[in-house]
């Protein structure tokens, strides 16, 4: 991405960009949100993790305004999201789920009318629009409608759509989801500019690598409820267990090593569609190496024998007791 997408801020601030306290939420009898506590520091990227239903998008329409809490306080860059809501849509940008451009427009003139709405003249949404085609790598697709875009691109467009002002804080809710490898990691060059030029960005997604990929800290939603915060690292460190990844020369031997290491180690060991892999969840190098002495023993030959950390899928398995898959849950969250 090329370009300046930024527009001047208001200088450097030190409250947190997000504080709410006993955030409640609830739909006829269910509470999507239910008494949720959150700080999100300003700057970088914070990843806000869980399965489809946990209340993501409930608590980022809380967040963003769009819906008014049932109990607990809000305050976006110190301001409450209920009695100061217009404040708080000055400081704030939302891209949901699904792009909110008119495709019967060109990528341009879709520009053009939003930066006209928010106060801009016309040269002036001439040249944001013109700035911000040339930032996201869609200035030869501008003079286009937009249902000719691909899944990418409609992406990229609705992204520019929400910083034609650029905003001190951008909500993105599941921004990749549908997208193929290139587009997504074209997403993640753009929300990496945005925290340089110093917007800060609370991303919703399932996507794991995702968020190892961007965010500075995490907080996993289930049930309403945060179950935990911090660091990527943190969060991986708190499953209290590494992965022994084993794979044999003969996949022949893969049973006998099942068993091997089954009895070693004291705990389920998985396979997969890989028929010479094995893997295990270990409590640290003590018992991985009794596992690979063995193995030795026992005469199976090892081609890799890999200790590492948890994945954050392992950890969103661990913590929710659900795998990781892509999906909205806004639909489940916001019946009425």
């Amino acid at each position: 991405m090329s370009g300046d997408l930024s527009t001047p801020t208001d200088g450097v601030r030190s409250e947190p960009a997000i504080e709410a306290t006993g955030l409640v939420k609830a739909f006829r009898t269910a509470r999507a949100v239910d008494g949720v506590d959150l700080v999100v520091p300003t700057g970088g990227v914070f990843g806000f993790l869980g399965p489809n239903g946990a209340g993501k998008t409930t608590t980022i329409r809380v967040l963003a305004t769009l819906l008014q809490p049932d109990g607990g306080t809000a305050r976006v860059f110190g301001h409450d999201v209920v009695r100061e809501a217009d404040r708080v849509r000055e400081r704030i940008s939302l891209t949901g789920q699904f792009a909110s451009i008119d495709e019967e427009l060109t990528g341009s003139e879709n520009l053009m009318i939003l930066a006209r709405l928010l106060g801009f003249g016309r040269t002036q949404a001439g040249a944001r629009a013109d700035e911000l085609l040339d930032g996201f790598g869609l200035t030869e697709a501008g003079g286009r409608t937009v249902k000719t875009y691909s899944g990418g691109m409609r992406r990229r467009l609705d992204i520019a759509a929400s910083i034609i002002v650029t905003p001190d804080l951008l909500f993105l809710d599941e921004p990749t989801t549908g997208l193929d490898p290139r587009s997504r990691n074209q997403v993640w060059d753009i929300v990496r500019a945005l925290t340089d030029e110093g917007t800060t960005v609370l991303l919703t997604t399932q996507y794991l690598d995702e968020a190892d990929q961007l965010a500075d800290r995490l907080a996993v939603i289930d049930h309403g409820r945060i179950i935990a915060e911090g660091t990527p690292a943190q969060l991986k460190a708190s499953v209290g267990a590494g992965t022994v990844q084993v794979r044999v020369f003969d996949p022949a031997h893969r049973p006998e090593a099942e068993r091997l290491l089954t009895d070693v180690l004291g705990t389920t060991v998985q396979t997969g569609p890989d028929d010479a892999a094995l893997s295990a969840r270990v409590d640290g190098p003590g018992p991985a190496s009794l596992a690979l002495a063995g193995l030795a023993r026992a005469g199976i030959d090892v081609t890799t024998f890999a200790l590492g950390q948890p994945s954050l899928d392992e950890v969103f398995l661990a913590l929710t007791g659900q795998p990781a898959r892509a999906g909205t849950d806004a639909h489940q969250e916001q019946a009425p």
